[in-house]
């Protein structure tokens, strides 16, 4: 059974990026616009591991990430900020929300594919 990955990412065309570079590797993508569906998502489709973009509308990376770490189902789920910034104070926010990694936009296809694969339980 393939993985199942959440992409969270307020541009289409990162989100197509993703989800085609992790459906080429045997990866179920399913992906979310913001964090407020990203959370609409997570309440009908188990994923085993998330994807999110920090600076989106209606609920940033960081807030979702500690939005999904409250809830008990999500507390092990390996959640990976996938973003432009590449700043020390954001990646302490990420982690202090409970992120598990960090990987730094624009990304290689084959390290994409690398860190999930590792990261997946």
């Amino acid at each position: 059974m393939s993985k199942r990955v959440l992409a969270v990412d307020d541009s289409k065309t990162m989100r197509d990026m993703v989800s085609f570079t992790l459906r080429n590797a045997g990866f179920e993508v399913f992906e979310a616009e913001d964090g407020v569906k990203a959370l609409a998502v997570v309440k009908t489709q188990p994923v085993d591991v998330i994807l999110t973009d920090i600076n989106m509308p209606n609920m940033d990376g960081v807030t979702l990430v500690r939005e999904l770490r409250a809830q008990p189902q999500f507390r092990s789920t390996p959640i990976l900020i996938l973003t432009t910034e590449g700043g020390e104070d954001k990646k302490a926010a990420g982690r202090a929300a409970g992120a598990t990694g960090w990987i730094v936009k624009p990304f290689a296809p084959d390290k994409l594919v690398a860190v999930v694969n590792k990261v997946c339980p």
